[in-house]
């Protein structure tokens, strides 16, 4: 008899792409709800949780400190239940960003997020598909991937500098390297849009809803 689908909480914070989002952990066996509030959380009884977001980092952090999600994300992942951050969702875990000349992030995890200083010939934002190579090995986001690279599409015009480089699971070059995902436990984060991705993006979707389903 075949498992349930894991359920997947989407948490809706007004600035995500999020209809590409739940279509994406649909076509691979999750069942979404979209949460807007911790009630909705806890009614939603999920066994993942993705915090997607495109736009201003400021406007992300906000929303989820308005509704009393930031509280949510923490508590979830301190119990290292699987979580997905995507985009703005990787950026906001961490302490502090030069966005808009400076916003706190959540504070999850040590580090900074900082604009792209680049030679004029890399255009910024950094916008398409870009080759990203795996820094760890055998994590549960990787199954059917490539280690040493795999094509995804990034639309970002900051980047992640982890304080702890143990929390790296990947990098991108553009005019040079920088963090491209990062792991900890079952605690993933993306830079670049698995759901704008084609397969290798379902493929991410679908190993995180597989881990969930665990």
């Amino acid at each position: 008899m075949p498992a349930a689908s894991p359920i997947v909480a989407v948490i809706d914070n007004g600035i995500c792409n999020l209809r590409s989002v739940t279509k994406a952990i649909e076509a691979v066996g999750g069942l979404v709800r979209i949460v807007h509030t911790p009630a909705e959380l806890d009614a939603a009884k999920a066994a993942g949780l993705v915090l997607p977001g495109v736009g201003a980092l400021r406007d992300c952090v906000a929303a989820l400190r308005a509704s009393g999600l930031d509280a949510s994300v923490r508590s979830w992942i301190a119990a290292d239940r699987p979580l997905l951050g995507v985009c703005l969702g990787m950026q906001a875990l961490f302490d502090h960003s030069e966005e808009g000349g400076g916003v706190d992030g959540l504070g999850i995890f040590p580090g900074r997020v900082v604009r792209f200083q680049r030679p004029p010939e890399f255009k910024i934002p950094h916008m398409g598909w870009n080759t990203v190579r795996f820094a760890q090995r055998g994590t549960a986001l990787q199954t059917g991937l490539r280690d040493d690279g795999e094509s995804f599409y990034f639309v970002h015009s900051f980047h992640c500098v982890p304080a702890d480089r143990g929390l790296v699971l990947a990098e991108c070059d553009y005019g040079g390297a920088f963090t491209a995902a990062i792991a900890r436990g079952r605690v993933f984060a993306t830079q670049f849009h698995p759901e704008k991705s084609q397969a290798k993006g379902l493929q991410i979707y679908r190993n995180f809803v597989q881990l969930a389903a665990s």
